[in-house]
């Protein structure tokens, strides 16, 4: 009888671009709405579903099986902020009713104080993946600053502008990460660097 064990391993696509992509989507629209260039949050939810939510909930999955821990959190942290705020907003709305309507915003005040205590340590983390990815996260940290003390009411015409400002770095920064990652796994060469590891806290 053959008691040997066999371990069979199942390739994969690296995630991370797709995951990217899906925040950049979403960061774009949502940062144009708090920029004041355009209006409403309608038109920023489905995409606050799909990319911000479903497109990381897909890498976070995928990132997974690659053994990930990092990643996975990250993708799958911040997918769950984008269903979360999504419905949020519908409440706010009044899609749920009225009397669901009437909020408290210091509660989502709140959530994004918790969101910025996240970020902050998968800030740490990221100084050792790349450097594209640690100023995403730094960019990410200045906007839950700012959507925390804007949502606060604390000097909120400046803070919902550092809101803004970071969230639109964040797309751009976003954007170009993800076609780092489509394009060096492709061409099989670095075709946009994305920098190396700090090397601080892992040699």
């Amino acid at each position: 009888m053959n008691n040997e064990k066999q371990t069979i391993k199942i390739a994969s696509a690296d995630p991370s671009a797709l995951g990217l992509f899906g925040l950049a989507m979403v960061t774009l629209v949502a940062s144009s709405q708090k920029l004041g260039i355009t209006t409403g949050l309608s038109f920023v939810i489905p995409w606050a579903v799909f990319l911000g939510a479903f497109a990381q909930l897909f890498a976070c999955i995928n990132d997974s099986k690659h053994e990930n821990t990092f990643g996975t959190t990250a993708f799958g942290g911040y997918a769950f902020f984008w269903m979360a705020v999504a419905t949020s907003w519908l409440f706010k709305m009044g899609v749920f009713g009225k009397q669901l309507a009437v909020v408290d915003d210091k509660q989502l005040a709140f959530a994004f104080l918790g969101y910025l205590i996240f970020s902050v340590f998968m800030t740490i983390g990221a100084m050792e993946t790349h450097k594209v990815l640690f100023v995403i996260f730094v960019l990410i940290d200045f906007l839950f600053i700012g959507l925390t003390l804007s949502t606060f009411g604390i000097a909120e015409h400046a803070t919902h502008q550092l809101a803004a400002y970071s969230e639109l770095g964040i797309a751009i920064f976003s954007f170009y990460g993800s076609a780092a990652s489509v394009l060096n796994k492709h061409f099989g060469r670095v075709f946009l660097p994305v920098g190396k590891p700090f090397g601080i806290f892992k040699k």
